[in-house]
């Protein structure tokens, strides 16, 4: 009877799972970003789903300089296209990196809500973005180090060291003269 029950809870509980499964496949066609998509899915990561379900996003590796060669360096940006469809650009030079760094990129621009991001949204998701990287980094396969990874283990570091009476992340965007010139400062 113990036998029984075990199976059956146990058929139960993996049917159950995979009916709560999101399915992440609508957001792209990039192997590359559907395997970032899962292990954020995986890691229960709901907010960031629900974040692109709710805007509807599309999200494809883009040559950022081919919208303006200033964006050459920068890891991702959010963007609406004529016809209002929303999409998240990941920056090509990145698609190699391990998919727990490009799941961080996708987490970050997920948080943003505004057309126009203020100081306190680019620090919350900036800190999503850490937070994400503190509980995926120790998933990558190989030692990848490359600039998002490095950028990455720094704003980690800074989530890690920060109080709520010194939240360095905000520090950092505060004196950062790309966001100083790109933010509306509130």
């Amino acid at each position: 009877m113990k036998r029984i029950l075990l199976a059956v809870f146990s058929l139960l509980f993996f049917a159950v799972n995979q009916a709560f499964a999101y399915n992440v496949s609508h957001f792209t066609n990039d192997d590359k970003v559907l395997e970032a998509l899962k292990v954020l899915d995986k890691a229960g990561a709901e907010e960031v789903l629900e974040n692109l379900d709710e805007k509807s996003v599309k999200i494809i590796f883009y040559d950022l300089t081919m919208i303006d060669f200033n964006y050459s360096k920068d890891y991702a940006i959010t963007s609406v296209d004529t016809m209002g469809n929303r999409y998240i650009l990941l920056n090509s030079r990145y698609q190699n990196s391990p998919k727990e760094a490009i799941a961080c990129l996708i987490a970050h621009e997920s948080f943003h809500k505004l057309n126009r991001p203020t100081f306190k949204e680019e620090v919350q998701c900036t800190q999503k973005e850490a937070e994400y990287w503190h509980k995926l980094k120790n998933q990558v396969s190989n030692n990848t180090v490359n600039d998002l990874t490095n950028r990455l283990n720094r704003l980690e570091n800074l989530y890690l060291t920060s109080s709520p009476e010194n939240n360095k992340i905000a520090d950092s965007i505060f004196h950062n003269q790309f966001y100083r010139g790109q933010l509306a400062m509130d």
